[in-house]
Formats: structure tokens, C-alpha cells, sequence
């Protein structure tokens, strides 16, 4: 298993920025990604960024150019840094990790989740 403690979510005006971090522990040597999900009110959960080991980045449409993930591997740790902040990036932030086990031609894949970080941009 993995424990996620996120932390860096607050209150922000519309423009500016905020650096969510997560670090991981426990089996993180299974670690094959890491990334960031939102919730915003009566909204389904969505994808913002995720990182896999290797350092390939995949993100959300509404946020490229403006956010930025990255990672320490010595700490498990992944960041998001998040610029030119707007109104509907509003919503509660969630860390999600995935292990993968076993051999190529039998892998299989656990994700983790973190509590949640709110974070809420003001216009």
C-alpha cells in the first residue's frame, strides 16, 4: 500500500498561483505514476496531470500552458504548480498514484488516493 499527504491548497485570486504538493509513502518503489484529479461541486471528477516514472507528463486540455507537474524521486514527491489561476480551476484537488506489479505479460495496476486539498480562486 501507499499513504498521500497532499498539502499547498488555499485561497487565491483569479491570476495568481499555488504549488500543491504530495508526498508518498510506503511502497513507493511500485510507484508507475503520480498525478493531480479535481472535483468541482456537481462536477464529475477529472484528470488534471499525471507523471509516470519515466517522466512523461500528460494534461487536461483546460489547463496546459498553465499548470506545471513535476517530481523528486528521492523524495516520492509530486508537485503541481499551478499559474494564471482562474475561477473554474475552483474545486478540491486529489493526489492519485498508481503501482504497478508483476511481470510484463501479467502486470496489473493499484491506484491511491490522497484526502483532498481545497483549493479556490476568487475573481
Amino acid at each position: 500500500q501507499v499513504q498521500l499527504v497532499e498539502s499547498g491548497g488555499g485561497l487565491v485570486q483569479a491570476g495568481g498561483s499555488l504549488r500543491l504538493s504530495c508526498a508518498a509513502s510506503g511502497r513507493v518503489r511500485s510507484i508507475y505514476t503520480m498525478g493531480w484529479e479535481r472535483q468541482a461541486p456537481g462536477k464529475q471528477r477529472e484528470l488534471v496531470a499525471h507523471i509516470t516514472d519515466s517522466g512523461i507528463t500528460t494534461y487536461a486540455d483546460s489547463v496546459k500552458g498553465r499548470f506545471t507537474i513535476s517530481k523528486d524521486n528521492a523524495k516520492a514527491t509530486v508537485y503541481l504548480q499551478m499559474n494564471s489561476l482562474k475561477p473554474e480551476d475552483t474545486a478540491v484537488y486529489y493526489c492519485k498514484t498508481s503501482l504497478r506489479f508483476g511481470p510484463v505479460e501479467r502486470q496489473y495496476d493499484e491506484d491511491y488516493w490522497g484526502q483532498g486539498t481545497q483549493v479556490t480562486v476568487s475573481s
